[in-house]
């Protein structure tokens, strides 16, 4: 705990860290984004003038400035869930000023997972690239491929040992972006006016192509929410600090490759200003670097996706999949489904473009729909803080004309593979909404009865030697959020289906709280030494091992004399052996005849297809499937009143 407190406050080693777990991203972007730029504006058949240059130039600094120093710097790191950042933090924050702000949560979440797709397959390969300027006879694509491949293997051990290296190596990378464009920049001093917005007003008024080419701007600031998103590993002051540095190197080297573009208007889509900038005798060293670069920009996005899924599991807004933990790093996660999802679609992608400069088009698309979704959850966070309404109008106002802009740009990309981004997503909020509305549908149909009905058939249910004893301790999970309510499944599990006679029967319901790190509980004793139900209070980030939760809990009542788990059976009894524990899990499945319509029919059909793909309860939950008993269940109990049968006589 005191090591990531630590990291919170301003230091040089959280700057450090900040520089190689934050920046990775936006940090690769000027080794493509006016390359994206210029291959529009000279496919198109446009002149590459001085006003072209320096109109597009101001269009990057400027939306650095606004979307990134601004809205996620200044105005969204604000916005911290007890110290976490990222779409699903912000959410929790605020979905109960409105239900339907779960919408805008699903779908930056699915754009942020395409984005993990796209992102390592062009940095990699456009670094890679740089080798073809020195050696024209270089295959890239196998280079490519086998550094996704090993980048995806190698997370199942954990990257805590290489992450040290990250900062280092991307204090070294920044350090060389800024170095390589001052050396452009002392040369020219006229591309200075750059800094000045009016030249981005005159392009964007005057350019016919003003909308194309917003769509290439738009790549400068795709790391921008890796910002947010990793709050809670670096905390606000060193992230915003070390931006400072980031975004002075960032405009040094998009000045550079300015004034080499002022030199060079005869460019041509063979060419990359990045590398053009590059002395030759350093060309393999920096394309080494850019390499490093963007591996360390893919393990951010892969680390972040993790990070995603595990909430979203959390949260039911994905089903449940296995999370493992590969080392003791704080932070440290491994999904092994989506590490695979990931790794496939990256290798697909590079096949099915070849060439960075293809996969441009692809790239930007996603990243813009999380954008929007972030201005309006950011918008009713500030309305949360009571932020005055005037301001929050203007928010909105200037970001949403801001990313709607982008985002038509980014349409002129889509059928340039923009296309294959929004399917990408599209595959992703079936899945994440078709998961989130099919929980609605089932709590719509999960009937509550007044526990209090049946204190005094579970005790003597519990005395009657007449029944076999199922178990010593059994123990429901259940999700009724009231102690004085339950499920009427579990009492019909309970008395009819097969008496289930126990020494004490125990109750357990998990409520994910809007806190990240939160792990409390509380005992309620409904029939003393009988029946006594269980409330944990997790966090969203928490992972919920049950086994081991309840386990502490009744140690501890054990401990305080509060309960008495010693055996019955007279054998064990005085020996005072503890008796046994049995789980019981309620699995429900869809009858064939039920009353849903055909829209939730869908719903329903595809959960339980995404049911199958998912691990099952008991491994969701931490429970040793040795001990727990899975019973099925119909979602619907399907009535008998509207059956009409004749008997016929003899």
């Amino acid at each position: 705990m005191s090591d990531s407190t630590n990291i919170q406050k301003l230091s040089t080693a959280g700057l450090l860290i900040s520089l190689g777990i934050v920046y990775g991203d936006i940090g690769t972007s000027p080794l493509y984004t006016l390359r994206a730029i210029f291959n529009t504006v000279h496919s198109n058949g446009q002149q590459i003038t001085p006003m072209v240059v320096l109109g597009a130039l101001s269009c990057i600094i400027w939306t650095l400035t606004l979307q990134t120093t601004i809205k996620y710097v200044l105005i969204t790191l604000r916005a911290d869930n007890n110290g976490e950042g990222g779409i699903f933090s912000l959410y929790s924050l605020v979905r109960k000023k409105a239900k339907w702000l779960v919408v805008p949560a699903v779908i930056g979440g699915c754009a942020l997972l395409a984005d993990g797709i796209i992102t390592p397959s062009i940095t990699v390969t456009t670094a890679i690239e740089g080798l073809q300027f020195k050696f024209p006879w270089v295959h890239v694509i196998p280079i490519v491929l086998a550094i996704i491949l090993v980048l995806f293997i190698i997370q199942q051990f954990g990257t805590s040992l290489v992450g040290k290296l990250f900062g280092p190596i991307m204090l070294i990378w920044f350090a060389a972006l800024g170095v390589l464009g001052l050396r452009y920049i002392v040369e020219d001093f006229t591309i200075l006016k750059a800094l000045n917005p009016y030249y981005a007003i005159h392009l964007i008024a005057t350019n016919p192509m003003a909308l194309v080419i917003l769509g290439g701007v738009f790549l400068c600031t795709t790391g921008a929410e890796a910002l947010y998103s990793d709050l809670g590993h670096c905390g606000r002051q060193n992230i915003r600090v070390s931006w400072i540095f980031v975004k002075a190197t960032l405009i040094l080297n998009y000045l550079g490759q300015g004034v080499w573009l002022l030199n060079h208007p005869e460019y041509n889509d063979k060419l990359n200003p990045f590398y053009e900038i590059v002395p030759e005798a350093y060309l393999l060293s920096m394309v080494a670097l850019a390499t490093m670069a963007a591996i360390i920009a893919s393990q951010a996005m892969i680390t972040g996706s993790f990070t995603l899924i595990s909430e979203a599991v959390r949260l039911n807004l994905w089903p449940k999949v296995a999370i493992t933990y590969p080392s003791n790093h704080k932070g440290q996660i491994y999904v092994p489904s989506i590490n695979w999802i990931l790794c496939a679609g990256c290798i697909g992608v590079v096949l099915l473009f070849r060439k960075s400069i293809n996969m441009e088009g692809a790239y930007g698309l996603a990243i813009n729909l999380t954008f929007l979704a972030t201005t309006i959850l950011v918008a009713f966070f500030m309305q949360a803080k009571k932020v005055p309404g005037y301001l929050i109008i203007i928010f909105l106002i200037v970001y949403g004309l801001l990313e709607l802009s982008f985002l038509a740009g980014n349409m002129t990309k889509f059928f340039h593979g923009g296309f294959v981004t929004l399917l990408i997503g599209s595959a992703l909020f079936t899945v994440m909404w078709g998961w989130f509305v099919a929980r609605k549908i089932k709590n719509r149909f999960v009937k509550y009865v007044e526990i209090d009905d049946y204190y005094e058939l579970l005790e003597e249910l519990s005395e009657d030697e007449s029944v076999a004893k199922y178990s010593s301790q059994l123990v429901y999970l259940t999700s009724a959020n009231f102690k004085t309510e339950i499920e009427s499944k579990i009492i019909y599990s309970i008395l009819q289906k097969e008496p289930k006679r126990a020494d004490v029967y125990w109750l357990v319901h998990v409520d994910v709280v809007d806190q990240p790190f939160t792990r409390d509980y509380k005992v309620e004793f409904l029939i003393p030494g009988k029946l006594i139900r269980i409330d944990f209070r997790l966090g969203f980030r928490v992972e919920q091992r049950i086994n081991l939760l309840f386990r502490k809990v009744v140690e501890n009542l054990v401990k305080n004399g509060e309960v008495d788990i010693t055996s019955q059976y007279t054998s064990l009894k005085k020996h005072k052996i503890a008796g046994d524990f049995r789980f019981i899990l309620l699995e429900k499945h869809l009858s064939r005849f039920n009353s849903l319509n055909f829209y939730e029919r869908t719903i329903m059909t595809w959960y339980f297809v995404l049911k199958k793909l998912s691990i099952s309860e008991e491994r969701s939950f931490g429970l040793d499937s040795s001990y727990v008993d899975v019973e099925k269940v119909p979602l619907i109990f399907v009535s008998t009143d509207d059956i009409e049968l004749n008997r016929l006589p003899i």
